[in-house]
């Protein structure tokens, strides 16, 4: 506790020293709001990185949750786009030229007016991105012919093909962020390869958002309110009560609950069940999404096994099935979630929206089993021509099969997963290890299929229409191994007829009008090539237990009080920030 006060003063002082004059130096912590940060334990490298377009950024650090705003955010309790930095976007009836209204009134944070100058810019910074290495540059570069602003608060969009998803995907906060805008007059003379957007005492990262970068070092960033925020100059929006915002490390479930317990933090990230019992013993005011077992939420982005296909055995398809067949889902559930999740039907999400093509593909035979089948596993191998050894373990020609099983060092949910199902697959006689990497590492060796196998959850993307999950495999992002998959898609490599005819399905649905009653069949039709190939393994829905701390700020999304998700790590946080208030006002 000692430690925790003397590093907020410590930052207050900071703050004084290379802070904005018009912002509050000493800030009191019934004012202050403090973020726990998931992923790296430790000292974080490169804590200046707030150019969002590059590895290893520190985007989801407060940067896109409190300074770079959102044209829309999707609510997905109501399934309402909600306007932000804009306040509307309509298509033609071929739905190939979207429109997008700007709110007038929007400043950058020195003052500067946000208009369809920034947007234009930001869009063509992607679309003339040879390297297609800035992140979203390919899937602008997929869709996009050309951008053009029409006044100072209107941009058209020009597409290649029609689109029905095209707010929703690339401007909706439909997962984590949007496609982060610009200024113009700062970014015009940038490098966007090199320049990490960070620089206190010019003013950056500058941004539209309540709240302004004032300090930050390895393990903490501040972030002060702008009283001249241009949301509550005009009248749209409220100012944030916080007058101050701290991201934190904390790195383990240990010290989250010490902090917590201690009023330290007042949201907390994805922590285990027992971690949450024993800090919620501890202190009151600590709550979850539910107010009961099993307090989670369900996460969009379902957990999964990837799998290399282009290395060998792993570019055999019954290969790939054996490996399904070992794995135990309610294992997993059991082992890694303490219980608190189901295991995958299929690739997608389990939300309302998407039952109906789930409950299509069960229909049709194609739901995965939520217990292995070890007999058929076995009968595959031997059809191989492996032998099982003395020793336990299964070998061809002597040389004995293993895989590694790559996994994000930061992500405590995500190494529990693969333990238990390299614990699963050396039971079985399969020589499996996790090897755990760094962070950046691990995102560039998934980026250039440089791994057998990766815990990941790269199917994300569908919310309420199977599209955008099912497109991230088709044929049009496949590069080779050594090559940087665009946005991370189809980082599996799968290709071949299969594949052909699966994306051929996909690019008609694509063009689809959203709710087409002729989708539910394309889909089942699409994800029997996904079933008989099998390039990642779906394991088990995603839960994030996410306790609130209500001493000091009270209005945190709960399934009660459900006005959105509880995400603290997306870019709809802005949306947490107009609904939170002083304890006890």
């Amino acid at each position: 506790m000692k430690v925790r006060i003397s590093i907020f003063v410590l930052l207050v002082a900071l703050v004084g020293v290379i802070g904005s004059t018009a912002i509050a130096q000493d800030v009191a912590r019934e004012d202050t709001v403090i973020f726990d940060i998931d992923g790296p334990a430790g000292a974080v490298a490169a804590f200046d990185n707030f150019n969002w377009m590059l590895p290893d950024n520190r985007r989801p650090y407060g940067y896109h949750q409190a300074v770079s705003e959102p044209l829309f955010i999707l609510n997905y309790e109501t399934g309402e786009i909600m306007p932000w930095l804009a306040e509307s976007m309509s298509s033609n009836e071929t739905l190939d030229v979207w429109t997008l209204n700007l709110r007038e009134g929007a400043e950058w944070a020195d003052g500067e007016a946000f208009n369809s100058e920034d947007v234009v810019f930001s869009i063509e910074l992607l679309l003339n991105d040879e390297t297609v290495s800035l992140s979203n540059a390919g899937q602008v570069q997929q869709w996009v012919e050309s951008v053009e602003a029409v006044d100072d608060f209107t941009v058209t969009f020009n597409l290649l093909n029609a689109n029905p998803r095209f707010q929703l995907d690339f401007f909706s906060v439909r997962i984590w962020g949007g496609i982060n805008m610009m200024p113009e007059h700062v970014w015009a003379d940038k490098d966007p390869y090199t320049f990490n957007n960070f620089d206190l005492e010019a003013g950056y990262p500058l941004g539209t958002g309540p709240y302004v970068l004032t300090a930050a070092n390895e393990t903490e960033w501040v972030y002060d309110l702008n009283p001249d925020w241009w949301g509550a100059k005009t009248g749209v929006f409220k100012l944030p009560e916080p007058q101050r915002a701290i991201w934190t490390v904390t790195g383990n479930d240990q010290i989250r609950t010490t902090l917590a317990a201690n009023n330290d933090l007042d949201s907390i990230m994805d922590i285990t069940l027992g971690a949450f019992e024993a800090m919620q013993a501890q202190n009151e005011n600590i709550f979850a999404w539910e107010d009961g077992m099993p307090f989670v939420w369900l996460d969009p982005c379902p957990r999964q096994m990837s799998l290399q296909t282009q290395v060998a055995p792993w570019d055999d398809a019954e290969m790939r099935w054996m490996l399904n067949n070992v794995i135990d889902r309610e294992e997993i559930i059991e082992i890694a979630y303490e219980g608190v999740t189901i295991p995958s039907r299929t690739m997608f999400v389990e939300y309302g929206g998407m039952f109906p093509f789930i409950d299509a593909i069960e229909e049709a035979g194609m739901a995965f089993s939520s217990g292995p089948d070890l007999e058929a596993a076995e009968a595959t191998l031997i059809a191989k021509g492996y032998e099982k050894g003395d020793d336990g373990l299964w070998a061809l020609d002597g040389e004995v099969l293993g895989i590694g099983i790559q996994v994000h060092e930061g992500f405590v949910e995500k190494r529990r997963i693969t333990a238990d199902v390299v614990e699963q697959l050396q039971r079985f006689g399969i020589n499996a290890s996790a090897e755990i990497i760094a962070g950046a590492t691990w995102e560039d060796n998934k980026a250039f299929g440089n791994y057998e196998a990766t815990t990941d959850w790269d199917a994300c993307g569908s919310i309420n229409e199977p599209w955008a999950s099912l497109q991230r495999y088709t044929n049009e992002w496949w590069v080779p191994v050594g090559e940087r998959s665009p946005g991370g898609n189809n980082h599996v490599r799968w290709a071949g007829e299969a594949n052909d005819a699966y994306s051929e399905i996909v690019s008609e649905i694509g063009s689809l009008p959203l709710g087409s009653p002729e989708i539910v069949d394309m889909v089942v039709e699409a994800y029997g090539y996904f079933y008989e190939e099998l390039p990642f393994i779906p394991l088990n829905q995603a839960t994030k237990l996410v306790p609130f701390n209500s001493t000091y700020w009270e209005g945190w999304p709960t399934a009660e009080n459900n006005f959105n998700h509880p995400a603290t790590w997306w870019q709809s946080t802005h949306q947490v920030f107009q609904e939170i208030t002083k304890a006890g006002s």
